[in-house]
């Protein structure tokens, strides 16, 4: 029996690779988190799912495959570093060694948490910097480090020079300055999986996702706030900044397509684009959104919001070319599934 660990199991990604992997292998999950970001099994598991709590877990599904632990990462990480049976010993899991581990545990939140409170998101070194620890010690057959669009350079997203991002754009032998705390963790954790790989060998993937949204993402981030404020038909329609701030939008489906088959595919701890290469501004979001919606609102700046860089999206080349990928979700056809969401819950 195979077994796979997702380390902040409860936020907007690890809960879709969590059902994503139920539902497509017979594989048991251990998904662990602190509920400090992320919200409990139980609102986004199908209604009806069983469950049954023993020893600090809690088991879900008919045959109990997906095992939930509360718990701060960092402390799991550490009990494990010092007792490498702490799962059996603690628990009584008997796991002689994970197939996959994702590890999605971070301090994470919109642009407000980003420019709003950058040394609590700091916090997220001490976290990778223990996971790293952790797989090198233990050696799971294949790990994925989740890095971020942030970890470019933001002198390549300003509104006179926005490029398409490629992955040759972040160079340790000569960096460029990332977005904030989160960037910077995110290029160390980077760095981290390199060393990890070369002087260990150990599996890894790294992915850098530009703006991953979905039907089930909280609405401190963009896209699931904009569709309520259409579902609600707000007018006038408010927009952080100008509005003409791009970013690369990508469907959780498709992040996850593509990251299960990175996993095939690179084992050296370098980095891929996850997006769709296309540039879209807030404006047209909110356009695209309000026709849905069926009107056309006053559009109203709030210029003293925290906005970040001006224009970030990905180059998709390499990708491309090396994976055969593409996205299968158009914008419309995603932010559709959004909104369909958004008006159930607030129209």
């Amino acid at each position: 029996m195979n077994y796979h660990l997702i380390t902040g199991g409860c936020g907007f990604v690890g809960r879709n690779f969590v059902k994503r992997i139920h539902n497509t292998t017979s594989d048991i999950i251990l998904f662990i988190d602190d509920l400090s970001v992320g919200t409990h099994p139980s609102t986004w598991l199908p209604e009806g799912t069983p469950s049954r709590e023993n020893n600090g877990l809690t088991f879900f599904g008919e045959e109990e495959r997906m095992i939930f632990l509360k718990a701060d990462i960092r402390v799991i990480l550490e009990a494990l570093i010092e007792d490498p049976e702490y799962f059996n010993t603690r628990f009584g899991l008997d796991i002689p060694k994970f197939k996959d581990v994702f590890h999605f545990a971070a301090i994470v939140g919109g642009r407000a948490t980003i420019d709003g409170d950058p040394m609590k998101v700091a916090l997220d070194l001490a976290i990778d910097a223990l996971f790293f620890r952790w797989i090198c010690l233990n050696k799971p057959e294949r790990a994925l480090y989740p890095s971020s669009s942030a970890a470019y350079p933001v002198d390549l997203q300003t509104e006179s020079d926005a490029i398409a991002l490629s992955e040759s754009d972040i160079d340790f032998t000569r960096m460029g300055q990332p977005d904030m705390t989160y960037g910077w963790s995110k290029l160390t954790g980077e760095y981290l999986a390199s060393i990890a790989a070369r002087y260990y060998g150990v599996s890894v993937t790294c992915i850098r996702p530009f703006s991953g949204y979905g039907e089930d993402q909280d609405l401190s981030y963009p896209v699931p706030a904009i569709a309520r404020r259409a579902a609600l038909k707000e007018n006038p329609f408010e927009v952080w900044g100008t509005g003409k701030q791009g970013r690369d939008f990508v469907h959780i489906e498709d992040v996850m397509d593509c990251t299960l088959l990175a996993m095939d595919h690179i084992t050296d701890g370098s980095a891929i684009n996850i997006g769709s290469g296309k540039l879209t501004s807030f404006l047209d979001l909110i356009r695209v959104f309000t026709s849905f919606a069926g009107y056309s609102p006053e559009i109203k700046a709030l210029l003293d919001k925290p906005v970040g860089v001006h224009s970030r999206y990905a180059n998709m080349d390499y990708v491309s070319n090396r994976l055969g990928w593409k996205p299968k979700l158009s914008l419309e056809d995603g932010m559709r599934r959004v909104y369909d969401i958004a008006v159930k819950k607030y129209a």
